[in-house]
């Protein structure tokens, strides 16, 4: 029996595209979020037109498409799965709206501009991002689905909804 041999370009393409979703996974699995739910959540954040909204690991998207195609936001999700990220763009026509997906660790980006944060992160994540909190302007809502986030000031909390599989939201404000 031969053992089967990795070409450099091959070991390259793999750690590319692994490296990146397993990082990526350890802040949050890719778990679409209900869009019923999602609806919620856009509505809580009451979003005005031209605000600036960001999705922190957007997933496939559909929060910030949303946002921008109902709300007139300026919507930017963040992912950083490669297969995910790749799936979003590849969707994104679909929607029919002006929301940007980049492929980028949201933790290097300057979101100090944001009227509206969406996420959906795994509590170790959160109380990473929660170091970041400072840099945002003062009145910035910050919507959680699933995970509260300490020490913010809290303003709406919406209750899971057991019957349908629907976590709890978390809304934030600066």
């Amino acid at each position: 029996m031969q053992i089967p041999t990795i070409s450099p370009i091959e070991l390259i393409a793999f750690l590319i595209l692994v490296v990146p979703t397993i990082y990526a996974l350890l802040g949050a699995p890719f778990v679409p979020t209900p869009l019923p739910r999602v609806r919620k959540m856009l509505e809580l954040a009451k979003i005005e037109p031209g605000d600036k909204v960001y999705d922190l690991g957007c997933g496939d998207g559909r929060l910030v498409h949303l946002a921008s195609r109902e709300k007139q936001a300026k919507a930017v999700g963040f992912e950083l799965s490669p297969p995910i990220w790749l799936w979003a763009k590849i969707a994104q026509p679909f929607w029919n709206s002006k929301a940007k997906i980049k492929f980028r660790n949201f933790y290097k980006q300057d979101i100090s501009d944001a009227d509206v944060i969406f996420c959906y992160l795994m509590p170790e994540t959160l109380k990473k991002f929660q170091k970041e909190l400072g840099k945002l302007k003062k009145g910035t809502r910050i919507v959680s689905y699933a995970f509260k986030i300490p020490e913010l000031k809290l303003v709406h909390h919406e209750e899971k909804v057991a019957s349908k599989n629907y976590s709890p939201i978390w809304v934030y404000e600066i």
